[in-house]
């Protein structure tokens, strides 16, 4: 699995920021019982059929799926999402006591939320993380297959969206489907397989050629 490389405290710092972003995205979905795709939303249906919290249900949905993590893409990839899904299972559990939000409308809610959980995301694509679960088997399939992480994630958030009509009201899961919605455009807009490496080559050819010229430019002078 190809990524560019950061340093350590960049990751540090990056998955901290990532985490906060996803952690406010829902508590936002949170203001009006909004749901979500991917893990998240299996745990937030989880929370209305069994007795326990969302940051409980959301660590435990994940276990299975660091076997792929870990066989298929990368041992650091593995860890770092252990970590992220770690840090937004503890902060959506704490972000109530930091701030609270009396009035919100709900198509705000679904939006901002959906991105806020996005931007979050692409973050920790981009540091070798990711919230785990339906997540990683995105990033399996777009490296293993070309299949967009985005176009994957809407498709199998269409899905557990859809099963929910049998729980929720039809208005919530309209409002939720604009939150998933937002969510897998941008992610699908803005990771694309090879991108980021495309770049890096760019970067090295470019400073090859500026190498080659300075060595022309210099043996000129010489002779």
């Amino acid at each position: 699995m190809n990524f560019p490389t950061h340093r350590f405290y960049e990751d540090v710092l990056a998955l901290f920021c990532a985490g906060v972003l996803v952690s406010f995205g829902v508590v936002l979905f949170g203001t009006h019982n909004l749901l979500t795709g991917g893990t998240a939303g299996i745990a937030i249906i989880g929370t209305h059929l069994f007795d326990m919290s969302f940051g409980l249900l959301f660590f435990l949905v994940n276990i299975p799926f660091y076997f792929i993590a870990w066989t298929q893409l990368s041992k650091r990839f593995t860890i770092n999402t252990f970590i992220s899904v770690s840090m937004v299972s503890v902060m959506t559990e704490q972000m109530p006591q930091v701030i609270k939000i009396e009035s919100i409308h709900p198509i705000f809610a679904a939006l901002a939320g959906g991105m806020l959980i996005g931007v979050g995301i692409l973050i920790m694509f981009r540091h070798k993380s990711s919230l785990g679960g339906l997540g990683i088997l995105a990033l399996y399939l777009q490296n293993k297959f070309n299949i967009r992480a985005g176009n994957f994630g809407l498709l199998v958030d269409a899905v557990i969206l859809t099963s929910s009509i049998f729980i929720f009201s039809i208005d919530l899961v309209i409002l939720s489907v604009m939150g998933a919605i937002t969510l897998n455009i941008l992610i699908a807009v803005n990771h694309k397989p090879g991108r980021y490496q495309a770049y890096i080559e760019s970067k090295k050819t470019k400073s090859i050629h500026k190498d080659a010229a300075l060595e022309e430019k210099l043996l000129s002078a010489v002779e």
